[in-house]
């Protein structure tokens, strides 16, 4: 963690200078000899020993996590496990006093670049209220300062501290890999390996994973909302020609990979970190004070953090310091009106802030100060009261990210927009019974636009759609006839689609008093004529369908299904048993039978779905499953099944399955199944976690 800050500094100054290109030409030099001296000083600090300047909070950490398995051992032993950690994360006092020349060292570059980080974004603050002969000399000013920024890291570094060989990593590596015989099976030595694991880990990779932690503790975080904080945080190097959101992805998979990200087995496509690698990156992120996570609103957060999640939060916000650069809040149950005046006051404060994640908060409005933080990249308001932005949004030219998910129930979206040239990512998703937002014609300016969810295509949107086609993300509101055929014309373009979500616009029914909904989906305009795009792995429709589309049998690159509301009368999977890669399926009323026979999952079909989930008003049996059918299922879920009574014969052959989920069902469905002497038991005995919602009183789960 060390050559962290050289590095996220380094990435600053490159995408400062790709961005501002036109404006910095004159310094370019200045700006490309500093990058080259921290390449210097990074090189440096890649040296082994500055490892050490965190390993005694590592080996707490690491203790503290094998205090269940220590004491198991007995006293004397585990006293002696203790010491000898104690010794390794010591080894002598030679490396003591080398860890502690190395952290003066250290705490000063890290003094000094923090500094020169601050007086850059100050600089871009400051010119972009500037025109002609004050902006050329603020220019001149500025490529003065970066000279002497050049002499200074020179000077710290020609005082840099003589470096050894340091046996302390080896030490702990030894140490680990002596006392424990790995075995995947053994938690003890699991824990071992994560130790192992976080200290091998490239520190571009731990930056992604602190801020994973960040989102840890108060909600799960899907993979695009990551990314995009990833890549606003400045954690990704941005380089031309390349999609820094790729870059991101490509971290989260190793994270992945590696085991220190887990995929959240109830809900599709969302991560968390797993307890071992949290409390060890907590443990840099407090000794650095690089991250401060807080469940209290009125903790005191130390002057130098620059990152803050505060996750539970209630009443207020409490003030920030002027070096900070992301803040995440989420509140418990919304935030008081005095909340309003808090913000404002950070606003007033942080100026340099990058990043701005407000969840939850209800506020009604944003304080017009948010306009004056010319280096945002992203905002996010969701789940707010908030029904319009302020016109100051316009001024926000680096914004990337825009999420105004789950706002004000009459949000409109003013053309101020238009002026974020950098927006790469608008967000407003809307829950299902809430209306569609306008954007303002002229949209497709935005060429730099890859998210566009939540939108209305009327009005000569979809015909401006089929020109951005660096779209990647795309969920349309209240399709109609009046430009169905537009709109998937311009579909058809966006080669490059990856997520698409259409929903038909609803009309009104008389209220029944039996049943909740007032509105119903209209029939999907012509969607026989829809040619999807080549790359497109998510798709989601919602309104009734004459019969499947054919074409969804040839999406070779389909991952994830949803079909809501499609009411078909014919198997709505025929079509769909075979597509190749698709892995979660969601048929939410897509068929109105009430019979699901043995056709409708043959051996053999859906090879690599991993998730299916069915709601069904109409269901009352589903009766059979070929054997080989779903060999890659691990999770089914009902919801909303109240007249199902019968689950399939075959499910017991599918061995696959890790999780059932039965929510608001029949209640002799769950007598049925009971492992207290259910008839059906045996159909999902072999399921290790069952959690079940009677459509009466009855909750609760059976592990088997």
């Amino acid at each position: 963690m060390a050559g962290s800050f050289v590095t996220l500094f380094q990435w600053r100054l490159n995408s400062v200078l790709l961005q501002e290109n036109e404006i910095l030409l004159a310094v370019k030099d200045q700006i490309l000899s500093l990058v080259n001296k921290l390449d210097e000083v990074g090189s440096f600090l890649g040296h082994p020993v500055f490892w050490t300047l965190h390993a005694r909070e590592m080996a707490e950490s690491f203790l503290k996590l094998f205090e269940p398995y220590l004491k198991k051992k007995g006293n004397d032993e585990m006293m002696s496990l203790i010491r000898q950690l104690d010794e390794v994360t010591r080894v002598a006092g030679d490396v003591e006093r080398i860890r502690a020349c190395c952290q003066t060292w250290v705490s000063e570059l890290r003094v000094m670049l923090h500094e020169a980080e601050d007086y850059v974004d100050d600089f871009i603050i400051k010119v972009y209220g500037q025109t002609g002969q004050d902006r050329k000399e603020s220019i001149a000013e500025f490529g003065s300062e970066l000279e002497n920024i050049n002499s200074r890291v020179s000077e710290i570094m020609n005082r840099r501290p003589r470096l050894g060989a340091s046996p302390i990593l080896e030490e702990i590596q030894q140490f680990l890999k002596s006392r424990f015989a790995f075995d995947e099976d053994d938690e003890e030595t699991a824990l071992a390996s994560c130790m192992l694991n976080y200290i091998n880990l490239p520190y571009d990779l731990k930056l992604s994973l602190l801020f994973c932690c960040a989102f840890r503790v108060y909600h799960r975080i899907t993979k695009g909302a990551l990314v995009r904080v990833l890549v606003a945080a400045g954690l990704i190097q941005e380089k031309p020609g390349e999609l820094m959101e790729d870059k991101a992805q490509e971290n989260i998979e190793k994270l992945v990979d590696l085991g220190m990200l887990e995929e959240d087995q109830t809900v599709w496509d969302c991560f968390e970190v797993p307890s071992p690698y949290y409390e060890l990156s907590l443990s840099v992120m407090n000794a650095e004070e690089f991250f401060i996570s807080t469940a209290n609103s009125d903790s005191i957060i130390p002057p130098t953090a620059r990152h803050v999640s505060i996750h539970d939060a209630e009443n207020t916000i409490p003030n920030m310091n002027s070096l900070l650069h992301s803040l995440f809040v989420s509140a418990k149950e919304g935030l008081s009106e005095a909340s309003y005046d808090c913000l404002e006051t950070v606003l007033y404060n942080a100026k340099r802030v990058q990043v701005l994640d407000l969840e939850n908060t209800q506020l009604k409005s944003l304080p017009d100060k948010v306009g004056k933080l010319v280096n945002l990249r992203y905002l996010g308001v969701r789940y707010s009261k908030i029904n319009e932005l302020p016109e100051s949004i316009s001024n926000l030219r680096n914004l990337q990210t825009l999420d105004i998910s789950c706002s004000g129930p009459k949000f409109q979206l003013s053309n101020g927009v238009l002026n974020l040239a950098q927006l790469r990512h608008l967000r407003m998703f809307r829950p299902m019974n809430d209306c569609e937002v306008r954007v303002p014609r002229g949209i497709s300016r935005l060429r730099n636009l890859q998210t566009l969810e939540g939108i209305y295509a009327g009005g000569g949107i979809a015909k401006e759609l089929g020109n951005m086609t660096q779209l990647r993300s795309l969920e349309v509101r209240c399709l109609s006839d009046d430009h169905a055929d537009e709109l998937y014309a311009s579909v058809t373009k966006l080669t490059g689609l990856r997520n698409l979500s259409l929903t038909v616009e609803r009309n009104r029914i008389a209220y029944d008093s039996s049943s909740s909904l007032r509105y119903e989906n209209s029939l999907f305009p012509c969607l026989e004529s829809f040619s999807p795009p080549p790359l497109l792995q998510t798709l989601k429709l919602t309104g009734h369908l004459i019969e499947m589309p054919l074409w969804l049998g040839s999406m070779e690159n389909l991952t994830k299904l949803h079909l809501c509301y499609s009411h078909l009368s014919e198997n709505a999977t025929t079509i769909l048993q075979f597509l190749p890669n698709l892995k979660y399926l969601l048929m939410g009323d897509a068929y109105k039978g009430k019979r699901m026979e043995i056709e409708f999952f043959r051996a053999g079909g859906f090879p690599k779905l991993e998730y299916l989930t069915i709601a069904s008003d109409d269901l009352v049996e589903w009766t059979e499953i070929e054997e080989g059918a779903l060999p890659s299922l691990k999770q089914l879920s009902f919801s909303n099944c109240t007249r199902l009574m019968v689950l399939p014969e075959g499910l017991q052959h599918v061995t696959t399955l890790q999780i059932l989920d039965l929510l608001n069902v029949h209640e002799d469905l769950i007598r049925r199944l009971s492992p207290n002497g259910g008839p059906e038991n045996y159909k999902i005995k072999h399921i290790p976690w069952v959690t079940y919602i009677g459509d009466m009183t009855s909750q609760g789960f059976w592990t088997q």
